[in-house]
């Protein structure tokens, strides 16, 4: 077995997202169409004689025992009967409180890098049911696919073959958005709201970027924007470049846009300047991501 693992971190963008009513046990339903970014952290994980140690680089990303890495390590850890702890290390590239799924992206390649020292002692399925318990982006990031629709609390997930690359800018303002504050938006503003009827995805609904981009938008772009007014200015500015789709990813901050050609790219890039947001240029990703990859014992 290894003593050392590593794996990429990806992140996510929501190209169609609908949240639902929320649940007697306090989480929303969600209908949303996941997909990975070139765009990752790194997630390195070594064996250790017992407990947990987290170091992050790159961000600040709070308590150690709030990091879903961390949890993640923990549930493995648990269910394998603490023969051993581990060591995590956390090259951080995704911005934090972006709707990116960088926390969630780390959770997922924990459990599989945990699990890989410990031999695959759990078995995948409940692999996946550990990454449900941790949070909705999670049971996606670390399913393998590159692309799926999701529903419930996003452990329920339909993959879909992810159309070509296509070069993606992500502007991420100074200020992030607090997860918990957007879904308190969304709860008073669906109060307000008249039940909404089922979605009908035609056969051929993805088999491009541009026909993906006339499935609809993200529910959260209603509130957030309406809270942050800077933040709309963004996303017509991004809208004006003209990309296949351009989208408030999750509960924000990041505003993401696909383009034809890396050349459209860059010259969005130079029309929406740096000056009060960072440009992240990346691609998405049409393959599953790379596996763990470990250093064996000299065992």
């Amino acid at each position: 077995m290894p003593d050392s693992v590593s794996a990429r971190a990806h992140a996510k963008v929501n190209l169609f997202l609908r949240v639902l009513a929320r649940e007697a046990s306090g989480f929303h339903g969600l209908e949303t169409l996941f997909a990975l970014l070139e765009l990752h952290d790194t997630v390195t994980v070594e064996r250790t004689a017992g407990g947990i140690a987290l170091a992050v680089e790159g961000a600040d990303t709070g308590p150690a025992e709030e990091n879903l890495a961390y949890r993640a390590a923990d549930m493995v850890l648990e269910a394998t009967g603490r023969r051993f702890g581990v060591g995590i290390r956390l090259v951080k590239r995704i911005p934090v409180q972006a709707g990116l799924g960088g926390g969630s992206s780390d959770g997922a390649a924990t459990l599989h890098a945990v699990n890989a020292l410990a031999g695959n002692a759990v078995p995948r399925p409940e692999v996946l049911q550990l990454a449900a318990r941790l949070g909705s982006d999670v049971p996606f990031l670390a399913s393998g696919a590159a692309m799926a629709l999701a529903w419930g609390r996003g452990e329920r997930l339909f993959r879909i073959p992810s159309p070509d690359p296509a070069p993606a800018l992500v502007a991420v303002p100074a200020e992030g958005v607090s997860t918990q504050n957007a879904y308190a938006m969304i709860d008073a503003w669906q109060g307000r709201e008249e039940r909404r009827g089922a979605v009908l995805f035609d056969g051929d609904a993805f088999d491009s970027w541009g026909r993906i981009g006339r499935l609809g938008g993200n529910d959260f772009e209603n509130v957030v924007f309406g809270a942050r007014p800077a933040l709309r200015d963004l996303f017509e500015r991004v809208a004006q470049t003209r990309p296949l789709l351009v989208r408030l990813s999750g509960s924000g901050s990041a505003i993401v846009a696909l383009y034809r050609s890396v050349g459209e790219r860059e010259a969005a890039a130079t029309a929406v300047g740096e000056r009060d947001q960072r440009l992240i240029r990346t691609t998405t990703r049409a393959t599953p991501p790379v596996p763990v990859q470990g250093q064996a014992t000299d065992e």
